[in-house]
């Protein structure tokens, strides 16, 4: 990237529509009454944490109860007061909504991760710096004496120093300050953040939902593909919308055809798709396919301890996963060498080891476990 080119969008996934773009929120409307409710009822807290898998719509819907809190006035208890609101929904030719939608609205923080030192990249962290900025946000008087709101995205990338000082604030949160805090992976903080936050989480979206808000976010796929693709992306509408963009369908039906060979690997088959992962410019799709193929480990490992195949996301996957894992045994050794694969694929990725030739070395040491366990 030239050190002129403009910084991406760290909460932003790549070719889809920010989530503060999106205009409408699917399979979440329990999420959304429970907000309602608050609202409606005096009982707004301070800080909602809103967790759930990655790419589920978390953001989507902090974007949504921010443009709500901050366009809906308050009830003042007179005569001429509205009624109280039915939905989260605000007119997108509402002053508060045009000037969210331009990253202009003076009562919003947005605080995520920002550029690094040398100002040529994001950084990888939400640093402390950045966390004193939203607590000088917090200390002036808003311009009308409203309510002002942030969002935090995501709590899963603050450093240590951010976390504390974010914890200071919630502590000793600011009037009329609501703070929308989204979570990937709410275990690994601290539990003193999560103690002092109402959560909302969002569940997977099902095979209807998630294709509904895969095409709202300028993707699409085949009615006969929405069970496949909810399978493969475990419900999250990030995941499915890289699957489509990175043809991961047609890779995991591959991986499927291949894995069929075993424990007698064909090795034409292999050699095929470590050219595809070894091509140039085709570091995306080396990732999908170390994903997808811990995915189809983690199947195995699940079918043998449950006695029972999930849906199956390729033709004749079914088959295959129950004669590759009968038995619980066989489910840990695949769930052992899941682990032992990411790892090594990490290890591989970080000193630049030939993608072909790693991708090849991991199909290889799937077959061998493969004929391990036949010869039981």
């Amino acid at each position: 990237m030239a050190a002129t080119d403009p910084l991406p969008d760290p909460d932003r996934i790549e070719g889809a529509p920010h989530p503060r773009e999106t205009a409408h929120l699917y399979g979440h409307a329990a999420a959304e009454a429970e907000v309602l409710s608050a609202f409606t009822t005096g009982r707004l807290h301070h800080a909602w944490m809103l967790t759930g898998p990655k790419g589920t719509g978390k953001a989507t819907l902090a974007w949504r109860i921010a443009r709500f809190l901050l366009a809906t006035p308050d009830d003042d208890g007179g005569m001429f007061a509205p009624p109280p609101p039915t939905t989260l929904d605000i007119a997108p030719a509402n002053p508060v909504a045009r000037r969210l939608l331009q990253l202009a609205e003076p009562r919003l923080f947005l605080l995520r991760r920002g550029p690094n030192e040398k100002e040529t990249a994001l950084s990888q962290v939400i640093s402390v710096d950045e966390v004193r900025k939203m607590k000088s946000f917090f200390s002036l008087s808003a311009a009308d004496g409203g309510r002002r709101v942030a969002i935090i995205d995501s709590l899963d990338e603050l450093n240590t120093a951010a976390a504390n000082a974010l914890l200071k604030l919630l502590e000793e949160p600011p009037a009329r300050v609501t703070l929308l805090l989204i979570a990937h992976q709410p275990a690994r903080l601290l539990p003193t953040i999560r103690s002092r936050c109402r959560e909302l989480r969002l569940s997977p979206l099902g095979p209807d939902d998630l294709a509904a808000a895969l095409t709202a976010a300028g993707g699409s796929v085949a009615p006969a593909d929405t069970q496949a693709l909810a399978e493969l992306s475990a419900g999250s509408v990030g995941e499915a919308f890289r699957l489509t963009n990175l043809d991961g369908l047609t890779l995991y039906t591959a991986l499927i055809r291949l894995f069929a060979t075993l424990p007698r690997l064909d090795r034409a088959q292999a050699l095929a798709l470590a050219d595809i992962a070894g091509a140039r410019g085709a570091a995306e799709t080396f990732d999908l396919l170390v994903t997808l193929i811990d995915l189809f480990l983690a199947r195995l490992a699940r079918t043998g301890t449950l006695h029972q195949t999930p849906p199956e996301a390729a033709p004749n996957e079914a088959q295959l996963l129950a004669r590759l894992s009968p038995t619980p045994a066989a489910a840990r050794q695949w769930a052992d060498l899941a682990q032992h694969l990411s790892a090594r694929a990490r290890r591989g990725k970080a000193v630049n080891l030939d993608p072909a030739a790693l991708l090849m070395d991991m199909l290889l040491q799937i077959d061998e476990t493969a004929g391990t366990l036949a010869s039981r």
